[in-house]
């Protein structure tokens, strides 16, 4: 608790209402990237790690929990990037999980890549099963590594024929 009686659980509930910039359905909580809340005095240091290095949203991402917290009177909040432990999947919420899910983002599925071994000094590996998002389907394609963001991969759904991103496992 901080001398404005401010508690972590508190804070950690406010910022679980900052959506991510890219996919504004689920938290920055619930994404994984808030790794630690702390008072030190009358600061509330929030340690926060990019999806990936060079991340472009990670600037608006911390000027949105600043604002967040500043509006419930935090006036001392300092954002702190931490880049190790990289991030991952793992770290999701199963609740931003289902999140990505209801807004038509396939989820991260287990990490069960096949390194089938090298051809010309690159790893070739085998695309998840990944399901549909809208119908359900597992009979669904990888159509590009890259969607919409570079953390996302595009699929197609051979049964429902829609387009879909899947948020691939980092």
């Amino acid at each position: 608790m901080n001398a404005l009686g401010v508690t972590l659980e508190q804070v950690w509930a406010w910022l679980g209402e900052v959506a991510d910039p890219e996919i504004p359905v689920i938290s920055v909580v619930d994404l994984g990237i808030v790794r630690g809340v702390a008072f030190e005095g009358d600061a509330c240091v929030v340690t926060i790690t990019p999806t990936y290095s060079g991340c472009p949203a990670m600037q608006v991402i911390a000027d949105s929990v600043k604002e967040a917290l500043q509006a419930h009177g935090l006036e001392q909040v300092r954002i702190v990037s931490q880049l190790a432990p990289a991030w991952t999947t793992d770290w999701m919420s199963e609740a931003g999980k289902a999140a990505l899910k209801g807004y038509g983002i396939a989820p991260p599925v287990q990490q069960a890549i096949d390194i089938s071994g090298l051809h010309a000094g690159i790893r070739s590996r085998a695309a998840p099963q990944v399901s549909c998002p809208n119908c359900g389907s597992a009979h669904t394609q990888l159509t590009s590594e890259f969607g919409s963001t570079p953390c996302k991969a595009l699929y197609k759904c051979l049964d429902c024929r829609e387009p879909f991103d899947y948020f691939k496992c980092h």
